[in-house]
């Protein structure tokens, strides 16, 4: 992914993370609000810091050649 799409997904699901935990606190079950609210904000927080996924590894080559 690339900077741009990480900031809007990680942004949108930041978003929706909050909204569904604000939402909790006005339903009757505020359980299964929760339940997909907080792990939809860590998905979202990590995915916006997380800058290692841009980085390419180089090809180790292998002693001997491919046989």
């Amino acid at each position: 992914m690339n900077l741009i799409s990480r900031t809007i997904t990680g942004i949108a699901m930041i978003s929706l993370g909050f909204f569904l935990i604000g939402l909790s606190f006005f339903i009757e079950i505020p359980y299964v609000a929760l339940i997909y609210g907080i792990p939809v904000l860590i998905l979202g927080i990590f995915i916006l810091f997380n800058k290692k996924e841009d980085k390419i590894e180089k090809i180790k080559s292998r002693k001997g050649g491919k046989k």
